[in-house]
């Protein structure tokens, strides 16, 4: 009788470990899931605009971005339809002059352009879009992205036309006249502006 007791007492006992043991392996497998984020303080929103007919390259960044962190499973999942909004008010060319007038002559010319709001979408490993609200018309611009561990960089050129600024184009263009002329003496503020981004995605567990 005692030697079923304990045989039956080892067996249960075994089980009980058993059952301890893949309980155990659940908890650190669950643990061990990854969960991706993106980090908008680490963000730098960089616009490269045009000039003259020979097309020279003025850039400068956005100060301030305000986002919807979404936590994803995957880094794409981290980035798609992530939601964003971008005070116009924090433009930076590192001339003060050129800001002003950007403010006042270009976004201040468009309707309700206070704020950029839109959405990014990811397509593909390496390709996407940027939905963007502008001038009171959302549109959208392909992106290419490249992710390299926690870094993710986005490159896409949009077109100012597609949001009916042309009458923001030419406020500026009027008021930098001189300052858009070339060598041919010909003013000329280009409707492509090429937008450039980086960004760090935070990883926790």
């Amino acid at each position: 009788m005692n030697s079923k007791l304990s045989l039956y007492t080892t067996i249960f006992f075994a089980f009980t470990l058993l059952i301890s043991c893949k309980t155990e392996t659940k908890n650190i497998e669950k643990n061990n899931t990854k969960v991706y984020s993106l980090v908008p303080e680490t963000t730098t929103i960089g616009w490269t605009a045009y000039k003259t007919t020979d097309k020279v390259a003025v850039k400068g960044v956005f100060q301030e971005l305000n986002v919807k962190v979404i936590n994803g499973s995957t880094k794409e999942e981290a980035l798609n339809g992530l939601e964003f909004s971008i005070p116009v008010s924090s433009i930076f060319s590192k001339n003060e002059d050129r800001d002003s007038k950007l403010k006042k002559f270009f976004f201040g010319v468009m309707d309700a352009t206070e704020l950029l709001t839109g959405k990014l979408i990811i397509d593909s490993e390496t390709t996407g879009k940027v939905e963007v609200k502008m001038n009171g018309v959302t549109n959208s611009f392909p992106i290419k992205h490249t992710i390299k561990g926690q870094l993710v960089t986005f490159s896409g050129t949009l077109n100012i036309q597609d949001w009916n600024a042309q009458n923001a184009l030419n406020s500026l263009n009027k008021i930098c006249f001189e300052l858009h002329k070339g060598a041919d003496g010909i003013s000329k503020t280009w409707d492509e502006v090429t937008i450039d981004v980086s960004t760090y995605l935070k990883v926790s567990k």
